[in-house]
């Protein structure tokens, strides 16, 4: 069978059967028939296919002509209507889904099931399924529409041209993709550690190791209200070991100034008076003051009284003294 380039694109029995829908269907009855199929021939030979001089192919015109009399209408428009009310779900496996339309045509239209008509029913499918992709990636965001497409496997080049995007933008989303890929990728093998454990442990666990809530929630299978029940209990934990930790500063803080002036031993008194007018006679500094008392382990409230009223000190040392 001889074809030109462009015919090749198409298959010889998908062209014969839109000449027949695009025929009037007087022109295929009566004294009209021969001359339509006449005509016909001489079209398809303008396709670049040798029909009107090819037996084998003007059999295959007339058989189909000779169907479509029977049955009372073409067989496209069966097909067509067929194709049209297909949904995303439907063609989720092209395979399938063609296995599935030529059983539903192939009670009026037997031909159908031909091995060869089969690829070509496939491609038809599988075109049909891109194009539903396409259309519901029109109608999302820009990037989630972007990454619908990515994600089916369709080629770069035609999500630019679809969605009239840049070969730049179309990078981004999937670098991102990538980088969520990398992350499940991490977190798999986290799950696998926690397989046993309860969904609240699985999911603390997770928060853990720095796990996002949303894929915490879609890789442990959890629903919100474990996410939230974890999230509040791990709050309260928070904020008690803020709690603790702010008692525990405060404590050592206490501890570093020493006690209150009035819980100072005699004895103790005396020796820390003795040393801070030993540091006041090396440096009239406060802030150098402040640190070589505290190196001394000097009470802060000593320290305070000595910087603010240092005559205080004498009166001090009196009592202590007895």
């Amino acid at each position: 069978m001889a074809t030109s380039k462009a015919a090749a694109k198409k298959p010889l029995w998908l062209l014969i059967e839109e000449k027949i829908l695009e025929a009037n269907p007087q022109d295929l009855s009566g004294e009209n028939l021969e001359a339509s199929i006449q005509r016909i021939a001489g079209e398809l030979d303008d396709t670049g296919y040798n029909v009107s001089r090819h037996g084998g192919n003007m059999l295959e015109l007339r058989f189909a002509v000779n169907r479509a009399r029977k049955v009372g209408r073409p067989f496209l428009k069966d097909f067509n209507d067929a194709i049209s009310s297909l949904t995303l779900q439907d063609v989720a496996d092209p395979y399938a889904a063609t296995t599935s339309l030529l059983d539903q045509l192939a009670g009026t239209w037997p031909g159908i099931k031909k091995s060869d008509r089969r690829r070509d029913v496939i491609e038809i499918v599988e075109k049909t399924k891109l194009d539903l992709l396409i259309s519901k990636a029109k109608g999302l965001p820009e990037d989630d529409g972007i990454r619908q497409l990515i994600e089916e496997g369709v080629g770069f080049s035609i999500i630019a041209q679809a969605l009239g995007v840049t070969d730049k933008k179309i990078e981004e989303v999937n670098e991102q993709i990538k980088a969520e890929q990398a992350e499940r990728a991490r977190v798999a093998p986290l799950l696998e550690k926690v397989a046993d454990k309860t969904n609240e442990e699985k999911v603390r666990y997770l928060f853990d190791n720095d796990v996002s809530e949303e894929l915490t929630k879609e890789m442990a299978e959890v629903d919100q209200g474990v996410i939230d029940d974890v999230k509040k209990a791990m709050e309260e934990e928070i904020k008690e070991k803020q709690r603790r930790a702010e008692e525990e500063a405060a404590r050592k803080k206490a501890e570093a100034e020493g006690p209150a002036i009035e819980d100072i031993p005699p004895e103790e008194m005396l020796d820390h008076i003795e040393a801070i007018r030993e540091i006041m006679e090396f440096s009239d500094e406060e802030k150098e003051i402040r640190v070589m008392c505290e190196q001394s382990a000097i009470p802060k409230s000593l320290v305070d009284v000595a910087i603010s009223d240092p005559e205080k000190l004498d009166e001090l040392e009196k009592q202590a003294e007895g």
